[in-house]
């Protein structure tokens, strides 16, 4: 019998709206509804909504349960097996403990080979542009029985076929490969896309068609007298390869840059042709780390050590309980790593004598560093400055030359690759923003990020003769440490004025989320680049909208959910707010939380419109 999702409890601000209220929306213009709203009270339309959420919810039900009889029936669902449902339709999805993108991803490639292998089947793993989805290319001429071999591979394993796209657009394009309607539809298809369903335990996370495996069938023909196959669509690496050709053996890395750089985790050997396991200009083969700094502002003894430090912050964001405040962001943080970034090779934490209750320091992959580790001269600590602790992350003993530093309010929305952040050739990327910083001279009315803006660009001019203008977006960081220690060589005086302030001074520099990338920039290694991603104030009044959209979308490879201007009592209403948020958006403990902590982590209820 199949496990099924029970019914979501009522969240509506992170559901999708009602069928009702999204044709509303589509087919009613805008000052239309406009006129509406102005002669309908708000009481009015919040009854109105949750009739229609109600109703919507019975619908739902009622179709998961025809849904759930239906492919019982058709002998899909069994132990191991779960029935999900949107807006597309029913799913029947595959329990997994801890699925991630990159697992998925390799299951739906291992299923795909192993029956052609049983097939006999002459196959190859190509090196396809996606990074999230895998391509297998097979001989066109052997269409049917590769048909056939498929067919019985989604009988059996419950899966499903369709076009290959970006997004599923419509319920047509998905239907359950062991039926012939679906291969009658796909029959003068180039490419077919085999999808198996992946879920966790709960559904609170389900990794659907964009993981699939792509089966590229290629055309035989003549070229300059040679026999060749001919592929049906670009790839990385080749038009073409010899219509008979001795199959190899290849690591799986090779083939997506989601996986780890191949040398330090190896992967699994997959079947594919010499031509595609050429290394290419643009890969990259260096380790890269990830650093957080992280505070807890409730530790009694963090906060004994705050008010006994000498002096307090110039500015009010400087010592708002915000910017000290543990939402328990971290834990989320490292979350979105496992899922979006496998490649990533050590992280490090760097605190001030804490280490969260949760966290699994006796994982390998991961080290608390305190700041006793990185400061040479004692007398400076404690600091509740995060930009004296930035100057020194480049003393991190073990760290890889090139690694990213993110502030635990930054996370990963969608799967990153290391070319997101460097290039093969070492150099990073950095990411401007629109905001700009004031031309007026520094200020005790400045906010800490102008104040430090405006010192990065005064030691800029002196040394390059050039004027900055532009912040840079609250996005995972990519640094180098060579470059850092420069900076720190050829401006000692600044770089040491800012590690000895203890809280935030209009003298700072900003080290790590500024000057190395404009330093780096002028002297060629570091280049601008862009990054989809999104701010979000948690204390702006449309913040749970926002969040909601978000949430639906996941369009955002990072977002930052930040705030310097809140109360406590705000505080207490922000964390209501981001925690379901949170929960349902990264929903599966980390391999880096404790085993007592994943037990006890709730799931959060299914939301299997998600798919990330």
């Amino acid at each position: 019998m199949p496990v099924t999702a029970p019914p979501a409890a009522p969240r509506p601000w992170l559901a999708d709206p009602p069928p009702l209220v999204r044709g509303y929306r589509r087919t009613v213009p805008l000052p239309v509804r406009r006129a509406v709203v102005a002669v309908t009270g708000a009481g009015l339309r919040r009854a109105a909504m949750r009739g229609l959420c109600g109703l919507s919810a019975a619908s739902g039900a009622l179709r998961l349960r025809w849904a759930r009889r239906r492919l019982r029936r058709a002998g899909v669902a069994g132990d191991g097996r779960i029935v999900i449902a949107d807006r597309y339709g029913a799913r029947v999805a595959t329990l997994a403990p801890s699925p991630t993108p990159l697992f998925a991803r390799a299951e739906n490639l291992r299923l795909v080979c192993e029956a052609l292998d049983a097939a006999r089947l002459d196959h190859f793993v190509v090196r396809c542009y996606s990074n999230v989805a895998s391509a297998v290319g097979v001989r066109a001429d052997q269409r049917g029985a590769v048909v056939a071999a498929l067919s019985a591979l989604c009988a059996r394993e419950a899966g499903y076929v369709s076009l290959p796209g970006r997004r599923l657009r419509a319920g047509s394009r998905l239907r359950p490969g062991g039926t012939r309607r679906a291969w009658r539809r796909l029959a003068d298809a180039p490419v077919v896309r085999f999808t198996r369903f992946h879920a966790s335990p709960g559904a609170g996370l389900v990794l659907g068609v964009a993981h699939g495996c792509d089966i590229e069938f290629w055309e035989p023909g003549t070229l300059g007298g040679e026999r060749l196959l001919l592929a049906p669509r670009f790839n990385r690496t080749t038009a073409s390869v010899p219509l008979v050709g001795e199959p190899v053996r290849a690591s799986d890395q090779l083939f997506t840059r989601l996986a780890p750089a191949s040398g330090w985790r190896p992967g699994p050997l997959v079947r594919t042709r010499p031509e595609f396991i050429t290394r290419l200009p643009d890969e990259v083969r260096f380790p890269i780390d990830v650093v957080y700094t992280w505070v807890d502002g409730s530790d009694p003894q963090w906060q004994r050590r705050r008010a006994a430090a000498a002096g307090e912050g110039y500015h009010a964001q400087a010592d708002n309980a915000a910017r000290y405040a543990n939402r328990d962001e971290l834990r989320y943080s490292l979350r979105s790593l496992h899922l979006y970034a496998p490649w990533v090779r050590h992280i490090y934490i760097v605190t001030d004598r804490q280490v969260p209750d949760w966290l699994a320091e006796s994982h390998p992959g991961i080290t608390v560093v305190d700041h006793h580790d990185i400061f040479d001269d004692p007398s400076v600590l404690p600091t509740f400055n995060s930009h004296a602790i930035e100057t020194r992350l480049h003393h991190i003993d073990g760290l890889a030359e090139h690694f990213l530093y993110f502030n635990d309010d930054v996370f990963l929305g969608s799967p990153v690759t290391p070319q997101d952040f460097f290039l093969a050739n070492g150099v990073s990327k950095f990411f401007p923003s629109r905001a700009l910083i004031p031309l007026a001279p520094v200020g005790t009315c400045d906010v800490p990020v102008s104040a430090a803006g405006k010192n990065n660009r005064t030691l800029l001019e002196g040394r390059f003769g050039t004027t900055v203008t532009q912040k840079m977006k609250h996005t995972p960081h990519a640094l180098r440490t060579s470059v850092l220690a420069e900076i720190e060589r050829e401006f000692p005086e600044a770089v040491s004025a800012t590690m000895a302030s203890r809280v935030r001074s209009t003298s700072d520099i900003s080290l790590p989320s500024s000057l190395h990338h404009y330093y780096a920039f002028l002297t060629g290694r570091a280049v601008p680049a862009q990054l989809r991603y999104d701010y979000f104030d948690l204390a702006q009044p449309t913040i749970r909208a926002r969040l909601a959209r978000l949430l639906r979308s996941r369009h955002c490879q990072a977002f930052c959910l930040n705030d310097t201007v809140s109360s406590d009592h705000d505080l207490a209403d922000q964390l209501a707010l981001l925690h379901p948020f949170l929960d349902a958006y990264f929903p599966l403990p980390s391999p880096l939380e404790r085993a007592v902590t994943r037990q006890e982590t709730r799931q959060p209820c299914p939301s299997p419109s998600l798919f990330p």
